[in-house]
């Protein structure tokens, strides 16, 4: 049963019938940090009844918000963050947080301080990350549910691909980060994933629009995105770097050519065009530089001082002493390693060899898509390079292999650009996705080509 029934009011949403499934699904899966419903209060409101989770990282009054980190297990915030709280208003149900990856750092979400997450398809494999658990709820469910995640480098995108569902990534400004744990600030943006392009629309527009909390939302008004879906036509890109990108499995690129036909069908022209900054040596150290050096500063506060794990000051020497116990025993050993080489990278004498200059490779980046832009209403990929991997074999990758899983996701998201993952075949009997990045804030144009593409499939 599809979302937009439930939202127009032909059909009422069986509640019971949900958490049972939620708590069965959970209990062979591990998507669920924790589960608590808390019902809306009673209104005449668009998403009355309807289920909602959010990723680990978002803020939820007395529910805990411990961004897959065990340095803060036990943190429970007096408030929601701005996106819980328009969900709510809405009558939405909230049923929980949903497992992830610690503070983001991964792309698999085997970097969860709480057990690994299964991806529904063969638990045997992982869920993608870092909002892992935010997309395998939704392929693990046959209720429909908004689930929120969160993208710094492409980490809706990978668990919509891995676990076969839609996730939406905004444009960078469009959601309110307002109670996110942050990553890397200037890169995170909250999203959608759902069953369908109709769910992620639907979401976002509730969650979407200026907020007082995060000066970096934009003061613009926020589109009927569900009402408004349609088919189009127009012109596509692909760049020749993601289609000479090594390491792209074979049933990934056979489904992405598939893919082209059906659009090309629909009415689409799709040319290949030149992106020379999207290339695996220029976009994933560009964005590894600054979310790392972000990283590093934004978890500075993590100390055991004001709230997470704490323990007696007087059983220390000093307070030196006292943070590196902390943060010794709290931060795991992805967490550790991006402090490390986020603090390395900002300091002086280093600053400019290596920050800086990702920063302006960031530029060019967002300059280069513009261009594209000028002639074309999308640039499409693959969404990830390969199917979800075994979770013993990711957890045998090498950080510099886990890093590059990322090439086709970060430069969008390094540009702050709105991007849609959908399913688009199987490949060794799990998913894949196709990925479709538009320009800034036009998601409608982004949701629309992605509509058109699933009609039918």
């Amino acid at each position: 049963m599809g979302l937009k029934k439930y939202v127009e009011g032909s059909q009422e949403f069986d509640h019971e019938s949900f958490e049972q499934e939620l708590k069965e699904k959970n209990d062979e899966l591990n998507f669920m940090r924790e589960i608590k419903k808390i019902d809306a209060e009673e209104q005449e409101a668009s998403l009355n009844g309807i289920p909602f989770v959010v990723k680990d990282a978002i803020c939820t009054e007395n529910v805990t918000t411990s961004a897959g980190s065990k340095i803060l297990e036990d943190y429970r915030p007096v408030f929601d963050a701005t996106v819980v709280e328009r969900l709510k208003g809405e009558g939405a149900t909230f049923y929980g947080k949903t497992q992830q990856d610690e503070f983001g750092f991964g792309s698999f979400s085997t970097n969860c301080a709480f057990e690994t997450p299964r991806n529904p398809h063969d638990p045997e494999r992982v869920v993608g990350g870092s909002s892992g658990g935010a997309g395998a709820i939704v392929a693990a469910l046959d209720h429909p549910v908004i689930s929120i995640g969160e993208s710094t480098g492409g980490s809706i995108t990978n668990p919509a691909a891995y676990n076969g569902v839609v996730g939406l990534t905004p444009t960078y400004g469009r959601v309110s980060r307002h109670g996110l744990v942050d990553y890397a600030n200037s890169l995170d943006k909250i999203g959608v994933l759902a069953q369908t392009v109709y769910g992620a629309a639907k979401g976002l527009e509730v969650i979407a629009g200026k907020d007082e909390g995060d000066q970096t939302t934009v003061d613009r008004e926020v589109e009927a995105y569900s009402q408004n879906l349609e088919n189009i036509s127009g012109r596509l890109a692909v760049p020749k770097q993601y289609l000479e990108l090594e390491g792209v499995e074979e049933g990934v690129m056979e489904n992405f050519q598939k893919s082209i036909d059906i659009l090309e069908e629909k009415g689409f022209e799709v040319e290949e065009v030149d992106m020379p900054l999207l290339s695996a040596d220029v976009a994933v150290p560009a964005y590894y530089v600054l979310a790392m050096s972000e990283a590093s500063t934004n978890l500075a506060k993590m100390a055991g001082m004001r709230y997470g794990l704490e323990k007696d000051p007087e059983e220390f020497e000093d307070f030196n002493e006292y943070f590196s116990e902390i943060r010794s025993e709290g931060f795991g050993e992805e967490a550790k390693r991006r402090i490390l080489l986020g603090t390395y990278t900002r300091q002086a004498g280093y600053r400019d060899q290596y920050y800086i200059k990702a920063a302006e490779v960031r530029t060019k980046i967002i300059n280069q898509y513009r261009e594209k832009f000028e002639d074309y209403d999308a640039v499409i990929s693959p969404s990830m390079p390969n199917i979800a991997p075994k979770i013993d074999e990711a957890e045998s990758m090498s950080p510099e292999e886990v890093y590059a899983i990322d090439t086709l996701t970060v430069g969008p998201n390094l540009a702050g650009m709105p991007m849609i993952s959908v399913p688009n075949g199987e490949s060794r009997d799990m998913p894949t996705g196709l990925h479709i990045v538009g320009n800034h804030f036009e998601e409608q144009k982004v949701l629309n080509i992605a509509d058109t593409f699933m009609t039918d499939q």
